[in-house]
């Protein structure tokens, strides 16, 4: 047994579902009890404290901001060393920077040193759990999962699939796909805390037979997801017409291929019909909402209000690198912009919403983490509520949470996140660098 001492906050429910009163807890003053890496109890500290039992150790916290860890539902983790690359829109970006770097990872040792430089970024950023795209080479997974399961982290990757229109350097076959897939959900998927995610590079890039053979993985093993893109970019959309002339859109091509499902996560999203959010409501798959990455690209505006119209199951993605930063403060800062430009308010508990439990329950791991109920894994990150001299004068006059949670959204970054805690163990200390 262990505890932390401090003020926590956490989202109980979507505050656009329920009253928004009803949706979140916060406690000034608290108490959260961990246990063999789950919570045992998160309240008051004034009526847990004697429920300790004696000689439990307590870090005090008091000062701070306790939330659940953030979860990232949709992130590269190959396209580091091109974050911030000018110029260009999705396709032409593809081309010039991401398949060339993308292409550096057949090389085991680039990959293993990238996976760790980009965990060690996640958990400096404060986010204990993430939806990843490796690239085509099976060993990008592979050093993926093995840096992910050494730190304990709830990690979801998988391998690209894409078997046509890329360059041969980043090209896999229908039948080499499906085999390293099936391989690497054999050696990792339920490892730990691991889970693999049929990750086809999005439709233009893959051919009939690797879409038909991605759908069959998903049919022989239950428990895993697909993780695609779907509506990025007015080209893209453009190209995937040509493609596919008989289809209703781009959506209806992964449906008619079964890879429409309550398991599928598809990232962007930008230019849906009204239609295809019902069709994804009905399927009970998710989107991962991109901000950073949608403007950086000039991708477009994505509509937040209209995936609520329909009760499409959403969560935050840094989408690094197209997006331009590991923070998924800054992609709440970014996101409520996006709401502005599009008519509508994002309010802050719907921001720490999107970014915890809603991203959480997007990956349909709600039930393990996301927020402090007992019984959930352990991951949470302490808020520094004094990171930077504006941020420390600036909250000096809130006086309400939402208030307090909305300025860290705008303010907040990388230097917010004063520690990182997997399961219950302190991985990330700012302190300690």
């Amino acid at each position: 047994m262990k505890a932390l001492k401090g003020a926590f906050f956490h989202m109980l429910d979507d505050p656009a579902v329920i009253d928004t009163n009803e949706a979140y807890v916060y406690e000034p003053n608290g108490l959260i009890l961990i246990e063999d890496g789950h919570i045992k109890a998160a309240g008051a500290y004034a009526e847990l404290k004697p429920t300790l039992p004696a000689k439990t150790k307590v870090t005090n916290h008091t000062g701070s901001l306790i939330i659940p860890g953030f979860v990232d539902t949709h992130i590269h983790f190959p396209q580091l060393d091109m974050i911030a690359s000018f110029g260009e829109q999705l396709l032409d970006w593809l081309d010039r920077y991401t398949f060339p770097e993308e292409a550096k990872f057949a090389d085991p040792a680039h990959a293993e040193e990238c996976a760790e430089f980009f965990l060690n970024e996640l958990l400096r950023n404060g986010t204990t759990s993430a939806l990843v795209y490796g690239t085509v080479h099976k060993q990008s997974a592979d050093a993926l999962f093995k840096a992910a399961y050494a730190r304990n982290m709830r990690i979801i990757a998988g391998k690209a699939l894409m078997d046509r229109n890329v360059p041969e350097s980043v090209r896999d076959t229908a039948e080499s796909g499906d085999r390293e897939s099936r391989e690497l959900i054999k050696d990792w998927h339920g490892k730990g805390r691991l889970g693999y995610a049929v990750t086809p590079r999005f439709a233009p890039a893959c051919s009939d037979e690797q879409l038909r053979r991605a759908s069959q993985i998903l049919e022989d093993h239950p428990d895993v997801l697909m993780h695609t893109h779907l509506s990025e970019n007015m080209s893209e959309i453009a190209w995937v017409d040509e493609l596919y002339p008989d289809a209703k859109g781009y959506l209806d091509v992964y449906a008619k291929f079964g890879l429409l499902t309550n398991r599928s996560v598809f990232a962007h999203c930008i230019h849906l019909k009204s239609d295809e959010f019902q069709q994804m409501a009905e399927a009970d798959a998710a989107i991962s909402y991109c901000p950073t990455s949608n403007l950086f690209l000039g991708s477009g505006l994505f509509n937040l209000k209209e995936a609520e119209k329909y009760g499409v199951k959403v969560g935050m993605g840094t989408d690094v690198g197209a997006g331009t930063s590991f923070s998924l403060l800054q992609t709440m800062n970014e996101a409520y912009k996006v709401c502005h430009l599009k008519g509508h308010k994002l309010d802050p508990f719907k921001s720490f919403y999107l970014a915890t439990l809603g991203g959480a329950r997007a990956l349909n791991i709600g039930d393990r983490i996301g927020n402090f109920e007992a019984g959930k894994e352990a991951d949470m990150i302490v808020l520094d509520l004094a990171s930077t001299p504006l941020v420390e004068r600036r909250l000096k006059h809130c006086k309400s949470i939402d208030e307090t949670l909305f300025i860290l959204s705008m303010l907040g970054d990388d230097r917010t996140v004063g520690h990182t805690y997997i399961a219950g163990e302190c991985l990330y200390s700012k302190a300690k660098g």
